[in-house]
């Protein structure tokens, strides 16, 4: 398959999108951000796509044991074992592709390999593509390449399933992060990062897409602008005047029209 995409970020039409699917208003977005913070800490600046512009991904082999029943333990432990060892984010790929490759060569398809995998910026699993909107988890990877927005829409399907939208409103942090993290939610402190998350959200600190849409493209053409928060810190000012430089621009840490166009348009990405 095909993973490579154009890494198109979030737009303004598909969080309102978003809001809507699960029947909030426009000045509750800081719920979505809240559970979309939490979920992308720990991938790479915090964006649903990498730097190569393939969707962020985690493979679990455990569930890939269970889905192949066992098949491939002896031959690929590294694969198919009992929970734990991910490995870096950089190998998730290529466990991906080997998982890929002995189903097809063993005539299992490629949903078993798809299904043990955890899919952007919502980082929802691919056994969960029924309740993401999708009938079948292909056609729910071929959605997690186009764009956040997909990634977020299928976050959303998700949340609405099972009824984890009430809890979000009811602020029942305990309770969300046990259907959307798991029993163990506890050890890795889910409940306590998304109450954490929710009060810096709601105190206004909201990313700007515009500026978090820069930063994406700054990132997509190498001038490393840090974590896409919608926030211009030091990075990102010092990669905006790098790119303005290189671009012929009036030197300048600023993000004006100019250099939001121009940034744009040079790493291929919807302004």
């Amino acid at each position: 398959m095909n993973f490579y995409g154009t890494g198109q970020p979030l737009t303004r039409a598909g969080l309102s999108k978003v809001l809507a699917i699960l029947g909030l208003g426009p000045n509750d977005a800081g719920y979505i951000w809240t559970v979309v913070e939490v979920e992308t800490a720990g991938l790479t600046q915090g964006f649903g796509f990498r730097v190569d512009r393939r969707p962020q991904i985690l493979f679990e082999r455990h569930l890939f044991r269970k889905y192949t029943n066992g098949k491939f333990d002896t031959q690929a432990p590294d694969i198919s074992g009992p929970p734990g060892g991910y490995g870096l984010l950089s190998e998730q790929y290529s466990k991906l592709e080997k998982a890929l490759s002995l189903c097809i060569k063993a005539k299992l398809g490629t949903e078993p390999a798809l299904r043990s995998t955890s899919w952007g910026m919502g980082q929802v699993m691919g056994f969960n593509c029924s309740l993401g909107g999708y009938k079948s988890c292909v056609k729910m990877v071929q959605a997690m390449v186009r764009s956040e927005d997909d990634q977020l829409a299928c976050m959303a399907g998700f949340l609405k399933a099972n009824g984890l939208a009430e809890k979000l409103v009811r602020k029942d942090w305990s309770g969300f992060a046990r259907m959307y993290n798991g029993s163990n939610y506890w050890q890795n402190h889910y409940d306590i990062k998304l109450a954490e998350q929710f009060q810096r959200f709601a105190s206004g600190s909201a990313p700007n897409l515009e500026i978090r849409t820069a930063q994406v493209g700054l990132l997509f053409l190498g001038y490393a602008p840090g974590k896409i928060d919608g926030i211009i810190g030091p990075r990102t000012r010092s990669a905006i005047k790098s790119f303005r430089i290189a671009a012929g621009l009036p030197p300048s840490e600023d993000l004006d029209g100019p250099s939001y166009r121009a940034m744009c348009k040079k790493a291929g990405i919807r302004p």
